[in-house]
């Protein structure tokens, strides 16, 4: 069983206090944490945050939190803070900003660490299926080797020559389960210069040769919440499947609208 921990933070360039905006009448921030308690491998949801309002919306739904330094640069580092003082063997880093994040692809990255050949890191990602995509800058790309685990992430068009259908581009999808001490081990490395160039902090990880296991997702409709007009794609995703977002616990599909 394993601990998610959600990073959240007020402060945004793009959309500030968007763990607080409103989704359906309810906080991106809740939708988030419902969907960790509706993983069935999960043991523990808390939201790790430096931020009283986020602190005071978490506890008013009933949520756990804890409070962790501001001056931390990313959510790992923010993560390592938390589970410096616990035990717990898998921890999963689920961005504060997915709220259509499902429990089963949580349930999926956490599952590798419960195997005999565990990985230092799981994550996800989908087949890109359009040139559109594949060139889009802001779709991370990952490619991976014959295990599946991966050998780059880049911004960039990866692997070069792709074409549609061939099954070998695949856009990442950022969701992490770390065992303790490869989160540990992950925090307590400095930033290297491909992760500057990428902007990418996963790749601090293969730079000093951690393994990151890719788990392929056949079916993801997640929208990540950067601006505020992330909100109304979200909305329309939800209302289109007559769907809202606070699943029970351990339940993976969506409880409908009572």
């Amino acid at each position: 069983m394993a601990l998610v921990i959600i990073p959240a933070r007020y402060g945004s360039t793009r959309f500030p206090g968007k763990p607080l905006a409103l989704l359906m009448g309810k906080p991106v921030i809740e939708h988030v944490y419902r969907k960790a308690e509706g993983a069935r491998e999960v043991e523990e949801v808390i939201v790790a945050t430096d931020d009283d309002r986020i602190r005071e919306a978490v506890e008013g739904f009933g949520g756990k939190c804890v409070m962790t330094s501001p001056a931390h640069c990313s959510g790992s580092d923010r993560l390592g803070e938390v589970v410096s003082g616990r035990t717990d063997r898998v921890i999963v880093n689920l961005q504060g900003d997915e709220p259509l994040m499902e429990p089963s692809v949580i349930d999926r990255v956490i599952r590798p660490h419960l195997g005999q050949d565990p990985p230092d890191i799981a994550t996800a990602a989908r087949e890109l299926v359009s040139l559109a995509d594949f060139r889009d800058g802001g779709i991370v790309k990952v490619v991976v080797n014959g295990s599946g685990d991966a050998l780059y992430f880049s911004r960039s068009a990866i692997p070069a020559g792709w074409t549609p259908g061939s099954g070998t581009a695949l856009g990442h999808i950022g969701i992490y389960a770390f065992s303790r001490e490869a989160l540990l081990r992950f925090v307590s490395i400095p930033r290297g210069e491909l992760e500057r160039l990428e902007d990418l902090e996963q790749l601090r990880a293969l730079e000093n040769g951690m393994r990151i296991a890719v788990v392929r997702v056949e079916h993801f409709e997640g929208v990540g919440i950067d601006r505020p007009e992330d909100i109304q794609r979200a909305e329309k995703i939800m209302r289109e499947s007559g769907l809202t977002l606070c699943p029970d616990r351990h339940s993976h599909g969506i409880r409908e609208e009572a």
